[in-house]
């Protein structure tokens, strides 16, 4: 039974570790495309570069949808790590019950 839990053990960090590569490989593949493509719109690859005067909605809706995936990979890859309420859950639960605890003394 313990090998088990073991090998368990090893198989789920594995995938974990496969999980996380395949983050950094896709945050790595986005940031080297959508340069190129925002380089490539503003013609710096055929000599015709345009300084950008205002934002152009059409070079950043790529990168803009794509971050959005980007960010709900990195939650996906991330999320037993990160959790932003934790702290405010385990907070809240004290004063509940350290309230809980004085109306019982005050009753």
């Amino acid at each position: 039974m313990k090998n088990l839990d073991e090998s368990t053990k090893y198989e789920r960090a594995k995938k974990r570790i496969e999980d996380i590569k395949g983050f950094y490989t896709h945050l790595s593949i986005y940031l080297v495309i959508n340069v190129l493509m925002i380089l490539a719109a503003l013609g710096l690859f055929t000599g015709t570069f345009i300084p950008i005067q205002f934002p152009v909605w059409s070079y950043f809706t790529t990168p803009f949808f794509w971050g959005i995936a980007i960010f709900i990979h990195w939650l996906y890859v991330f999320k037993s790590h990160y959790n932003p309420f934790k702290d405010w859950e385990e907070r809240k639960i004290k004063q509940f019950m350290e309230e809980d605890e004085n109306d019982m003394k005050n009753f």
